[in-house]
């Protein structure tokens, strides 16, 4: 039976059918939940911000608990009630996942939490992940590729942190990505959000 994220003022409607496919070493609806949060990402870069959009199930349930995108430019994540409007850095979704799950769940009912994501965890939220204590992570897209991405479209910034694997961060969170049917999709995100900001410069 599909479960169906009904629309919000911030969020578009989302349905998630538990199919056969899947990647390697996962388990059932992962592919589904990561197009949900490809989704997400889209809805991001719709708002000028960078395409990553996560969402946090609990497995044993297959409930969907919270589900968020990048709002580093837009601000004011609704999973952080009171969060001040305006651009702030921290607010990758996985980080206020991992923050809302530290203040709304028991450690049991995080540790059967899985989260999903269009792209892998950054330091800052591979940190996040394991302090809180949460499940696995699913990834659609990796570091290694969003680097090469970035590279290709010229967006080869100095970053603010080493592009590290979430297990580098993180060694005991078990995790499974990428998967490369994202992939095109995903690129073709970050290629858009490099040309709204052009266009907006």
């Amino acid at each position: 039976m599909p479960i169906t994220l009904k629309p919000s003022a911030l969020s578009s409607e989302i349905t998630i059918n538990h199919g056969k496919n899947k990647p390697e070493g996962s388990r059932n609806g992962d592919l589904e939940y990561l197009r949900a949060c490809v989704a997400l990402a889209r809805e991001a870069v719709s708002t000028g911000d960078a395409p990553f959009g996560s969402v946090l199930v609990n497995t044993s349930t297959n409930t969907i608990l919270a589900r968020d995108r990048n709002r580093t430019v837009s601000g004011s994540s609704p999973l952080l009630h009171g969060s001040p409007p305006g651009p702030d850095p921290t607010l990758h979704p996985e980080f206020t996942i991992a923050r809302w799950a530290g203040l709304n769940l028991s450690p049991e009912e995080r540790a059967v939490c899985t989260v999903y994501t269009s792209g892998e965890h950054c330091a800052m939220c591979s940190a996040a992940h394991a302090y809180v204590g949460l499940g696995r992570i699913v990834f659609a897209s990796s570091t290694v590729q969003l680097g090469r991405w970035l590279e290709e479209l010229g967006e080869n910034k100095k970053r603010a942190l080493r592009p590290l694997s979430i297990n580098d961060v993180a060694p005991g969170v078990e995790v499974h990505g990428p998967v490369e049917e994202f992939a095109d999709e995903i690129r073709d995100l970050h290629r858009q959000h490099r040309d709204s900001r052009e266009k907006a410069s």
